[in-house]
C-alpha cells in the first residue's frame, strides 16, 4: 500500500495489485475512509481512494470551488501515479465529480459507477438542500441529522462505532469548516448539464438505496435514461450510505458489473 501526497498535495491511498484500478470518490464532508467496506472486499484489485480538495488531509485555499477543480484534482493524481485506464466509482458529490470527469475524459474510463447521485432535482428538493447549507453556514450542527438521513435508525443503533466515526468526520472547525461550506455550496446549488450527460458513452452502473430521501430512485432512473450505456440497480432497504449499510449488496453488484 502506498499512502501520501502527490505533487499537488492531494492525499491518496493506493493498493497496487497489477489490475486496472478502481478509483473511489467520496461525498461532501467525508473523506477516503468511507470506502473501507469496498477496499476490504476488493482485495485482489488495485484500488485508490483519496481525500477531495478541502477534505481530510487534502488542503484547499481558494475562495470558490468548482467541479472542474475536482476533475483536475483527479487528473493530477492520475498523472502522478501514471495511470491511464481505470474504473471510476463516485458517491453523492463524488458521483457529480465522476460525471464531470467522464464528460471530458471518457476515453480514460473502463467503467463508471454512480452511487446515490442527485439528478434533475425538483424546486422543493433543491430548496431542502439549500436550507441545510444555510443551517451549516450559521454554524448550526447538522451532522446528527445527516447520519439519520444516510443510515437507518436500526443500523445506527446496532453500530455505535460507525455513528461515532462519522460524527467525528462530520464535525468541522476552523479552516475545515470553511472548506466544507465552499463544497457544500457547490453541491447545494449544482445544476445538471443534461447535454453533457447524454454525450457520455462509458458503460455505467447506477445504484441507489430504496429509502434514500435526497438522492432518490427516481433521480437515478432518470439519469440512467439519459446515459446511453447504463443500467440501474436498486439497493433494497438502503438509505444514502448504502455502500456501508448494505455493503454486501453494493460490492457484489459492483464486482459483477466490473467483471462483465
Amino acid at each position: 500500500m502506498f499512502q501520501g501526497l502527490d505533487y499537488n498535495q492531494n492525499y491518496y491511498s493506493f493498493i497496487d495489485n497489477n489490475t486496472t484500478p478502481l478509483i473511489f470518490i467520496h461525498g461532501v464532508g467525508l473523506n477516503h475512509q468511507m470506502w473501507e467496506p469496498q477496499i476490504d472486499y476488493f482485495k485482489e484489485y488495485s484500488t485508490i481512494t483519496y481525500d477531495l480538495l478541502g477534505h481530510g488531509k487534502t488542503p484547499f485555499n481558494k475562495n470558490e470551488i468548482t467541479l472542474n477543480d475536482f476533475s483536475n484534482q483527479l487528473l493530477s493524481l492520475l498523472e502522478f501515479l501514471k495511470i491511464d485506464k481505470f474504473n471510476l466509482i463516485g458517491f453523492s458529490l463524488g458521483s457529480l465529480i465522476a460525471l464531470d470527469f467522464a464528460s471530458k475524459f471518457q476515453n480514460r474510463l473502463k467503467t463508471l459507477t454512480l452511487i446515490g447521485t442527485t439528478y434533475k432535482r425538483t424546486a422543493k428538493q433543491r430548496a431542502l438542500v439549500i436550507e441545510r447549507f444555510k443551517q451549516a453556514k450559521l454554524n448550526k450542527p447538522i451532522s446528527k441529522q445527516a447520519l439519520h438521513r444516510w443510515f437507518t435508525d436500526e443500523y445506527l443503533n446496532n453500530h455505535q462505532n460507525i455513528y461515532n466515526q462519522f460524527i467525528k468526520i462530520l464535525t468541522k472547525n476552523g479552516e475545515d469548516h470553511l472548506n466544507f461550506l465552499k463544497v457544500y455550496k457547490l453541491f447545494a446549488y449544482h445544476q445538471d448539464n443534461i447535454d453533457k450527460v447524454k454525450n457520455i458513452k462509458t458503460k455505467t452502473l447506477l445504484m441507489t438505496g430504496s429509502n434514500d430521501l435526497g438522492s432518490t430512485i427516481e433521480m437515478s432512473k432518470s439519469l440512467s435514461n439519459d446515459l446511453t450505456n447504463s443500467s440501474f440497480i436498486e439497493i433494497n432497504n438502503g438509505k444514502h450510505l448504502c455502500s456501508i449499510e448494505c455493503a454486501d449488496d453494493v460490492n457484489i453488484n459492483l464486482k459483477n458489473f466490473i467483471k462483465n
